[in-house]
């Protein structure tokens, strides 16, 4: 069995959820075990790309409040959506992975949970892009299709400090919730992954450190509008 640690955060804001992100995997290598979070959303709001254009963005959504991402990849809308993030050590598995290699086996893991709640989708053989720079508006390879389109998408950053995915699940219109879901989730991670789950609290340090980050940065106009 793999330890892992979990961690369902609830709801924050736009800046703090990205914050927390950051903030673990600054701190993930101490943790010696990957982490996979749950979280939501105070409001409707739209989180982008690290590397995309501020004005791009501005023009091709209409939620607001906009908060940049310290991951990759393109607009995704977090108004109906399940987020989560999986944030790993390096030195263990996941950061070993191959960008690809570790997209492909996040949304194999969800295609999973969602046949556990009865739900049949597929995973994307190549590419599709009607509206380049919005993440649910086409696909990539290896993103989960259900009756060809996108439901869930991620984006990642691979440093010395860890690998941290995040992600978002447009759920279908089908009956399903989150809680099934996230229950499904960690009953896929122990019995097809291996993964032993603990229950995770951030102390007072991890706690400061998101704090910090969500008014020093990811709140900032300098920091949205840095592209």
């Amino acid at each position: 069995m793999s330890p892992w640690f979990l961690l369902n955060s609830g709801k924050g804001t736009p800046a703090f959820n990205m914050a927390l992100d950051e903030a673990l995997l600054e701190s993930v290598a101490g943790t010696g075990r990957p982490i996979l979070r749950f979280y939501a959303w105070t409001e409707p709001a739209a989180s982008f790309g690290y590397f995309q254009k501020f004005t791009d963005v501005e023009h091709a959504t209409r939620l607001r409040p906009l908060v940049r991402r310290p991951t990759g990849g393109g607009i995704v809308p977090h108004d109906s959506d399940w987020t989560y993030s999986v944030v790993s050590p390096p030195g263990q598995s996941w950061h070993s992975l191959k960008a690809e290699a570790s997209y492909r086996r996040i949304h194999e893991w969800i295609q999973s949970s969602f046949q556990k709640c009865g739900i049949v989708t597929g995973l994307a053989t190549c590419c599709h892009h009607p509206a380049p720079g919005q993440c649910f508006a086409g696909y990539e390879k290896f993103d989960l299709l259900w009756c060809g389109k996108k439901i869930a998408g991620a984006a990642q950053r691979r440093n010395k400090l860890g690998l941290l995915i995040q992600g978002s699940v447009q759920p279908p219109p089908v009956p399903a919730n989150r809680v099934e879901w996230q229950n499904a989730m960690t009953n896929v991670g122990r019995d097809e992954f291996g993964m032993e789950w603990s229950d995770f609290s951030p102390d007072t340090g991890l706690a400061e450190r998101a704090d910090a980050l969500a008014r020093q940065k990811y709140s900032q106009q300098e920091f949205i509008t840095k592209r």
